[in-house]
Parts: structure tokens; C-alpha cells; sequence
């Protein structure tokens, strides 16, 4: 019973994770290449040097504090005595710092659209590094949440595919 659980909050985690890169992914490939072919003009604003700025140091924090507040969320599930509780919480949690690396991207995305400045394209690939560092794995849950052998076994085992 408990595997079954820690399979469905584990899919449902990695599904949420690579639905949100999917997203991603696209919307700033075609900002990016409009941005670099330099041949279409959308006649966008200009945006105030100030908000492109504050804009670009926003998106910044906002992955500092991603980082700070999932390992805060990983602390709390080290303390759970329950292997299901652990994962319970190491799931919402990355669920959270997906979601907040997502309105990153957007950001980045929407940033260099009206702005050009490539230091959205650097805040979108320090993004992307963090989407694919945080990705849910067997082995990234049982190395974060220091799980015993027998966990470990557990939690790889419910991460592969049922065979009916």
C-alpha cells in the first residue's frame, strides 16, 4: 500500500516537473530566435531602463529564494519519522520550486522579449540548470533526504514503471 502511495505522489511530481519544462522550453525558443533574427518588428514598447533592471534583479532573487525555501522544505522532511511523510513533503516541495522556476522562465521570457537584454537569456540557462538539477530522481530523494538502504530500495522501486 505504502508503495502504490509513494508511486503516484512520485509520477504525479515528475509529470507536473517535465509539463512545466515542456511549457517553458518553447515559449522563449521562439522569443529568442524573434530576438536574434532581428527582422520582425512586433512594435513593442520601450521599457524604462529602471524596470528592465529591477526586472532582471527580481527574476534573480526569486531563484535565490526558490533555493533557500526548498532546502528549508527539505529540513522539515528529515524530520518526518514516515518514509511516506518524507516523500510527501519532498514532493510538495519541488512541486513549489517548479512552479517558481516556471514564473522564472516567464519572466526571463517576457524580459527579453521587450527588452533584448541578454541578461534574461543568462536568467533563463541558470534556470534551465536548476530545472534539470531539481528534477525528482530516486537517487537525488534518497541523497536529500539522507534515506536509509532499505528506503532507498523502496523509493527506486516506486519510481519505475508498473508492469501489468
Amino acid at each position: 500500500m505504502e508503495l502504490q502511495e509513494i508511486r503516484t505522489i512520485y509520477r504525479d511530481t515528475e509529470r507536473l516537473t517535465v509539463l512545466l519544462l515542456i511549457l517553458a522550453l518553447p515559449a522563449f525558443a521562439m522569443v529568442y530566435l524573434y530576438q536574434s533574427s532581428g527582422k520582425i518588428d512586433w512594435g513593442l514598447p520601450q521599457v524604462p531602463e529602471f524596470l528592465e533592471w529591477a526586472l532582471a534583479g527580481f527574476s534573480a532573487m526569486i531563484l535565490v529564494a526558490h533555493y533557500v525555501i526548498f532546502q528549508g522544505k527539505i529540513k522539515l522532511a528529515l524530520d518526518q519519522p514516515e518514509l511516506l511523510e518524507k516523500v510527501k513533503t519532498y514532493c510538495q516541495a519541488t512541486k513549489q520550486r517548479f512552479w517558481i522556476l516556471f514564473l522564472v522562465s516567464l519572466l526571463a521570457t517576457l524580459g527579453l522579449l521587450l527588452t533584448q537584454n541578454p541578461i534574461f537569456t543568462l536568467t533563463f540557462a541558470v534556470t534551465m540548470v536548476f530545472f534539470s538539477l531539481g528534477k525528482p530522481s530516486p537517487d537525488r530523494m534518497a541523497r536529500l533526504m539522507k534515506l536509509k538502504k532499505e528506503d532507498r530500495e523502496l523509493i527506486r522501486e516506486a519510481s519505475r514503471p508498473e508492469i501489468s
